[in-house]
């Protein structure tokens, strides 16, 4: 499951993605618009702009934007900055390797060799999850709600 933090991050992201042609948002805009703790949204913002996502600006004109394109940030980055590992067993994270102590032999492992399989999977379901296909996901979604009206 993930952390509020992480969903927070992502929401922020995805909303700025939707305003990367305009201005910085100030953070104020964020919060309310996505229903995030102004304060806790601050910490977040400035975890993803030192992850060199985000950039911001200050005075009257300031905020936050997006430093990449929203086809190059993907929620895979995002969860292993705010997360950690993706792996469900440490023995098989890719950054986060650990060998688990009831191990006897990892290499003919089949308990290691599931899990794995799907942190592979999980990892590039994420990896392809990048802000664009999100807003394309919602613009798809918004369509067929549409037509069903």
């Amino acid at each position: 499951m993930l952390s509020k933090k992480t969903k927070y991050a992502i929401n922020a992201l995805v909303y700025l993605a939707r305003e990367q042609s305009k201005a910085p948002v100030q953070i104020s805009k964020i919060a309310e618009s996505e229903r995030i703790p102004r304060k806790f949204l601050e910490a977040i913002l400035l975890d993803l702009r030192n992850a060199g996502m985000l950039s911001s600006r200050k005075g009257k004109t300031g905020g936050y934007y997006l430093l990449k394109s929203p086809d190059e940030i993907n929620i895979a980055e995002v969860v292993r900055l705010f997360e950690g590992a993706i792996a469900l067993l440490p023995c098989v994270a890719h950054k986060y390797y650990e060998r688990c102590e009831e191990c006897k032999n990892e290499e003919v492992c089949g308990i290691r060799d599931v899990f794995a399989d799907v942190r592979n999977e999980t990892v590039n379901m994420l990896k392809n999850a990048t802000l664009s296909n999100i807003l394309e996901r919602e613009r798809t979604l918004e369509n067929d709600s549409a037509e069903k009206s």
